[in-house]
C-alpha cells in the first residue's frame, strides 16, 4: 500500500514562501524517482520539479530560480521549498512517485494540497 501525503499548502501573499512535505511510505524510497507537479483550472498539470530514479533534478522553467526540491531518505520525505511566490503559482501541488521492478514501472499520486498565492 503506497501512499504520498502532502502538507504544507495554504494562502499567501506574493513574494512570500511556503514549504511543501510529501511523506511516501510503501515504497523504497531512495531508489524512487519522486517530483511535485501542479494543475491550475482550465490547465494541463504540469512538472514543477523532480529527481528522477537517477538522481537528476528537473524544474519547470516558470520556476528555476525560485522553487528547490529536496529529499530527506531518513524521513522518507520529500520537499518544495517555494520563494517569491507568484499569483500564477496558485495551483495544486501534487506529489508524485515512480519506481521500476522487474521491468515494470508503477506510479503513483498523492492527494494534492492547494496553495494561493494573493496580490
Amino acid at each position: 500500500q503506497v501512499q504520498l501525503v502532502e502538507s504544507g499548502g495554504g494562502l499567501v501573499q506574493a513574494g512570500g514562501s511556503l514549504r511543501l512535505s510529501c511523506a511516501a511510505s510503501g515504497i523504497i524510497f531512495s531508489s524512487a524517482g519522486m517530483a511535485w507537479y501542479r494543475q491550475a483550472p482550465g490547465k494541463q498539470r504540469e512538472l514543477v520539479a523532480g529527481f528522477t530514479r537517477g538522481g537528476t533534478t528537473n524544474y519547470a522553467d516558470s520556476v528555476k530560480g525560485r522553487f528547490t526540491i529536496s529529499r530527506d531518505n531518513a524521513k522518507n520525505t520529500v520537499y518544495l521549498q517555494m520563494n517569491t511566490l507568484r499569483p500564477e503559482d496558485t495551483a495544486v501541488y501534487y506529489c508524485y512517485a515512480n519506481t521500476l521492478r522487474d521491468g515494470i514501472l508503477s506510479q503513483y499520486w498523492g492527494q494534492g494540497t492547494q496553495v494561493t498565492v494573493s496580490s
